[in-house]
């Protein structure tokens, strides 16, 4: 996949290093008022958690009914937004009880959640990014990701970021940088060697999950069944 790619390659350091659930199948990851809330897949496993990012210790927990897979959540207007695999059917919750407050349908698989200032972003595991609005989750529009004229798949796990959308590429250790405007991947990063600085792992599953502390910036990843979660900082090749 190297090979194709067009945009700049860029690598990463840790900056620190913190435990995470090794049974959480991670699905979405937010840094939201000083703590992490995490989205859990699997159908009969899936939740919604707060997270103290120090310890690891789940403060708050909230299961999923079994009929659903559960995926990516993000935080706007005073809500907690979730989307499911393959249900067609997203969750709203008041974002500090989390008593539910609606559900929204869309067609198609549901992957992963972030928002900008105005707008809901949406993945659904194809080259597409979504645009929803918040206030109906009624779809705007949406962009193709491209690596120059190449379509790029399985875009997975969403944060928003300076105004670009960090995209998991599922199945492989890259993500992508993209304009939301174009949908043009503006660079990677290759986080190959990540998971093996947590020690070996057999269960471990795929790279997923990105968080951002807007306020002091600071960029958090994981994967599915990691037992750590890492700071990391962008660099040079």
């Amino acid at each position: 996949m190297a090979a194709a790619q067009t945009a700049p390659v860029r690598s990463y350091k840790v900056v620190a290093i913190y435990p995470h659930d090794p049974k959480a199948f991670t699905e979405g990851l937010e840094y939201h008022d000083g703590f992490l809330y995490e989205s859990t897949g699997l159908n009969g496993e899936s939740s919604i958690r707060k997270v103290d990012l120090a310890t690891g210790a789940v403060l708050k927990n909230m299961p999923l009914s079994p009929v659903y897979f559960g995926e990516g959540i993000t935080f706007f207007g005073g809500r907690l937004f979730q989307l499911t695999y393959t249900s067609g059917v997203g969750f709203i919750y008041d974002a500090k009880t989390w008593r539910p407050a609606g559900a929204f349908h869309y067609p198609g698989e549901g992957w992963a959640l972030t928002h900008d200032d105005k707008r809901l972003i949406m993945s659904d595991g194809s080259s597409a990014l979504r645009f929803l609005d918040p206030a109906t989750q009624r779809e705007l529009g949406r962009v193709v990701v491209r690596d120059g004229a190449r379509s790029v798949a399985n875009v997975n796990e969403l944060e928003y970021i300076a105004g670009e959308v960090w995209a998991n590429i599922w199945q492989t250790e890259l993500i992508a940088r993209i304009d939301p405007r174009s949908g043009q991947v503006n660079s990677w990063v290759d986080l190959g060697g990540l998971l093996q600085k947590a020690g070996p792992r057999p269960e471990a599953d795929v790279l997923n999950g990105i968080a951002y502390d807007a306020q002091n910036k600071r960029i958090f990843v994981t994967g599915k069944r990691w037992p750590k979660l890492f700071q990391i900082r962008v660099v040079e090749r």
